[in-house]
Formats: structure tokens, C-alpha cells, sequence
């Protein structure tokens, strides 16, 4: 499958990724970012992406990401098919749970992406479910 991809930064590399086993792809920070202990900061990752009709583009933190004190602001980021305007660059938020300043540097890998078929949905609104209720969160066993 062939994505349409605009680098804002053409010094940079595009996504890519690291191994033939790879799942995902990495994302390179488009600047130096600093963000303070207990905020949010938002790191351009230098691309815009016109993701096919159909498809979904999820962002992620690279699993390395917390040991520099950062934690994907909103859990997974999701990229629609129609963001994709001359100035929708990707950026990702993160949160840094630190005590000191962290840096996101230029050029570093900082998110990775996936991009997945969407399933489209109707729904079948019921006033009762034929199943059994399960109970609460834990209730298959202990932690």
C-alpha cells in the first residue's frame, strides 16, 4: 500500500521501521523540545500524512519512552484519514512524570505508528443484554 507522506522538515528522515520484524514505524521529533516536570509537551514529528479512506494511523510511544520520564499524553493518538492539510503536521503530547526537565532532541525517535483498517459499525440498540453480567473490574482473579 502506497501512503501519500509530506515531511515539513525534508532534512529529516521519513518513518521507518528499525527492523524486518517491526510492527510499528518510528517517528523522528521535528525540534528540540524541553518539557517541565508534571506538564505536557507537544513534539512535532514532522510529517503529515493523508491516511487511505478505510484506514486509521495510530500513534504511540516507543516502548523505551518512559525511562526518559515520559508518558504518551493521551494514551494512543489517532490519526484520521481526512487530517491531512498542507499544515496538519503530527505532533504527539507527552507527559513528563519527572522530577527534572526532560529533552526530546531533534532527529530523535520519539513515537512509532501503526496504521490499521477501521471496521465500520451500526448499532443494534437492545433494552437488555442476553448475557449474565461478569462483575467489576478484577473479578477473573487477584492481582
Amino acid at each position: 500500500m502506497k501512503i501519500t507522506i509530506k515531511r515539513v522538515d525534508p532534512t529529516l528522515p521519513l518513518p521507518e521501521r528499525k527492523t524486518k520484524g517491526a510492527v510499528a514505524f518510528d517517528f523522528y521529533s521535528r525540534e528540540t523540545v524541553v518539557i517541565a516536570p508534571g506538564t505536557i509537551g507537544y513534539v512535532p514529528l514532522n510529517v503529515i500524512i493523508k491516511v487511505p479512506e478505510g484506514y486509521v494511523l495510530y500513534i504511540y510511544a516507543r516502548s523505551g519512552t518512559h525511562k526518559k520520564g515520559l508518558l504518551h499524553g493521551n494514551g494512543v493518538g489517532v490519526i484520521d484519514s481526512d487530517f491531512c492539510g498542507n499544515e496538519d503536521e503530527i505532533r504527539s503530547p507527552y507527559f513528563n512524570f519527572s522530577k527534572e526537565p526532560v529533552t526530546v532532541s531533534r532527529g530523535e525517535r520519539i513515537s512509532q505508528g501503526i496504521i490499521q483498517k477501521k471496521e465500520d459499525v451500526e448499532w443494534d440498540e437492545v433494552s437488555a443484554m442476553e448475557s449474565s453480567s461478569r462483575g467489576a473490574f478484577g473479578t477473573t482473579g487477584a492481582f
